[in-house]
């Protein structure tokens, strides 16, 4: 049996438990289906650093602790990878072999988001401070774009194609990105101009690296096109975008609106979604919501809300349905921290989502790791 260590985000006080629970030596202490009604002993079976099984089939692997695998952690990789896209990119017209480089990183995205979707989706919202605002957004965009595009049953050529054009879409005002984040007043014609340049400058920037992938290319030239024709840099519409760049688009749109800046606070997410496919349902390919929807929801794992109870907490997990996401309580329904989180089940009717909130507005400190065990381990 494949296990790893027992977390806060495996259990629910009052549920019975989806897997066996065992000791540190391999012996069963608690089956599937026991129901955990005491919080001191929830706490108590985290603390103790206990084993339960991973819910699909792996290798057969002795009960001995020494041999039991733990999951790597989906923050650190995502992490790394920021670290390493950041110094890529910034660096570039120094850089030997510049396009196996950035395919490096782009796997790592691939692979880390793989490993817990939810965390990486969690990342965009609640991981802020890693890097700045440059290459953040583009790492965010890339992991929107991926699971978009997995959804939608692209190839893995493809895939690794589309996130490696999102990665490096802004590289034609790299320097300049986080002076417009910072930036108080409108922007000039001069800065505008830089803008609507951008896609062209990433294009020649990633050429001269030495970066010959045409579908690559053209995915960072055409990620600001708009279906009406009203994009730059060339004015494409319709079918003359490829659906690849569309993709990007919207992630970076998407992105870009529920983060923060300087001048504005950010979207909360389903303002953000609503914002893309019915205000600007214009200038979008609208054949796109439904998958952007599938994957991020009214409430993406990262969001804080206000259940029907009282309780503040953050989305930690998507549910069956886009409304009803597994959240983890922090806050009580008074306003005082809870000892440790409580995960509930927001389809039940005294734990539904009365409103998701902004992060001053939920008033609570916790790190990733506390909510996703060690898959969100710095």
């Amino acid at each position: 049996m494949n296990k790893r260590r027992i977390s806060m985000h495996d259990m629910v006080l009052g549920e019975p438990l989806q897997w066996d629970v065992y000791d540190t030596t391999g012996h069963l202490l608690l089956s599937r289906g026991h129901v955990i009604d005491n919080a001191h002993l929830l706490e108590s079976l985290v603390e103790r650093g206990l084993f339960i099984d991973l819910p699909h089939k792996q290798t057969e692997i002795p009960h001995a602790v020494a041999q039991v695998r733990e999951l790597p952690s989906v923050l650190r990789f995502i992490n790394l990878a920021h670290k390493r896209l950041e110094g890529l990119l910034f660096g570039l017209h120094t850089e030997a072999n510049a396009q196996i480089k950035i395919l490096e990183v782009a796997k790592t995205v691939i692979y880390a988001t793989n490993l817990n979707p939810d965390i990486a989706v969690a990342c965009i919202l609640l991981n802020q401070s890693v890097s700045s605002y440059a290459g953040r957004h583009s790492m965010d965009t890339a992991v929107v774009s991926l699971l978009v595009a997995q959804v939608m049953k692209k190839s893995t050529d493809e895939i690794l194609t589309i996130v490696a054009a999102a990665l490096t879409m802004n590289i034609g005002m790299l320097r300049q990105h986080d002076h417009f984040q910072d930036k108080q007043g409108p922007l000039t014609d001069k800065e505008l101009a830089l803008i609507k340049k951008h896609p062209e400058e990433s294009v020649r920037l990633l050429q001269q690296a030495g970066i010959n992938n045409p579908d690559w290319l053209t995915y960072v030239l055409q990620h600001h096109e708009n279906e009406d024709g009203s994009g730059y840099p060339c004015g494409l519409s319709g079918q003359a975008i490829a659906q690849n760049a569309k993709i990007i688009s919207l992630a970076d749109r998407y992105c870009a609106r529920v983060t923060g800046r300087t001048y504005r606070q950010p979207l909360l997410p389903s303002a953000a979604l609503r914002g893309l496919f019915v205000e600007d349902s214009k200038t979008i390919d609208t054949h796109l919501a439904p998958y952007f929807i599938h994957e991020l929801g009214m409430y993406p794992p990262g969001t804080y809300v206000r259940l029907h109870n009282g309780e503040i907490g953050v989305v930690t997990r998507k549910g069956k349905q886009a409304s009803t996401p597994v959240v983890h309580a922090l806050i009580g329904p008074r306003g005082a921290p809870l000892s440790f989180p409580i995960q509930r089940d927001t389809a039940k009717e005294f734990f539904a989502i009365r409103e998701a909130l902004h992060p001053e507005q939920a008033d609570v400190r916790f790190s990733m790791q506390q909510l996703w065990g060690k898959e969100a381990s710095l």
